[in-house]
């Protein structure tokens, strides 16, 4: 690979790290052809973006970012793959799922809204966090139960209120 070349790859994974706020860092090494293919399917599916990189460009992008990593560089050794996604547990959910057959992708580490997790024992943590839409619909949820409890009181008490009317009006 020429100098040009490796700029342009550098360049273009500057790109990527600057447009997404997810990003996950796995070692996927191991895997045979079969199991790959169905990882990538499962990305695909999930749309999280998965690519192969070696460690030195992406270390080289890290810095040329106007994101702050902190110790992610230091866990780019051996093999790495980076998955980039919309969604904060994507790729920690696929991930999970991948491993109940294999032991591998291994996370190395990821970065999610400026906080940085490093080591394969974060996997559980990063399935746990919500993704925006969940935590928009637990606050919509909560917004409308006062107003739910207060529409159920007033139905009540105007049911109620019409039956001692009826039963008045009966006598």
């Amino acid at each position: 690979m020429t100098r040009e070349e490796k700029s342009q790859v550098i360049d273009a994974l500057t790109a990527q790290l600057t447009d997404n706020s997810i990003i996950y860092v796995a070692d996927i090494s191991g895997l045979n052809a079969e199991a790959t293919s169905n990882l990538r399917r499962a990305c695909f599916k999930a749309d999280v973006k998965l690519a192969v990189v070696k460690n030195t460009l992406l270390a080289k992008a890290m810095e040329n970012s106007s994101k702050e990593f902190g110790e992610l560089p230091s866990a780019l050794k051996g093999n790495s793959s980076i998955l980039l996604s919309e969604t904060g547990n994507a790729p920690a959910k696929i991930i999970k799922e991948f491993r109940k057959k294999s032991d591998k992708p291994v996370l190395k580490g990821a970065y999610i809204e400026e906080a940085v997790y490093l080591g394969d024992d974060q996997l559980e943590n990063l399935v746990n966090i919500k993704s925006k839409e969940e935590l928009l619909g637990d606050i919509i949820g909560l917004l409308q139960s006062p107003a739910k409890n207060v529409v159920s009181a007033l139905q009540s008490g105007g049911q109620t209120l019409s039956g001692i009317v009826k039963t008045l009006s009966e006598r």
